[in-house]
């Protein structure tokens, strides 16, 4: 009884069974290069109208590196940490309005 337990667990590891499918997984999709390529919906069709208008502004603004000004570097709280939300805003229009 032992040596056929030990078959049935040795060939289950043999043949790489392990509770899934056989079937070999499918390559990943390569991702889109540019936004008029990634512009689809999750049902699979490309997008239209407003809805891709406002993809492709996010996907090309998301693309474009932000400018870091001497301003954003200087918003730093007491404690060292960055400046967010309504204090780095007030920072920030007065530090450029001072270097003006």
């Amino acid at each position: 009884m032992n040596k056929l337990l030990a078959t049935i667990f040795a060939a289950t590891f043999a043949f790489g069974f392990h509770g899934s499918s056989f079937a070999a997984d499918p390559a990943p999709a390569a991702k889109p290069a540019n936004c008029e390529e990634q512009a689809v919906g999750k049902n699979g069709k490309p997008l239209a109208g407003a809805a891709k208008t406002a993809f492709l502004k996010k996907c090309t603004g998301d693309a474009a590196p932000k400018a870091s000004t001497a301003c954003e570097d200087k918003a730093v709280g007491k404690n060292g940490k960055p400046l967010a939300g309504a204090a780095k805003t007030a920072f920030l229009k007065k530090c450029n309005a001072e270097t003006k």
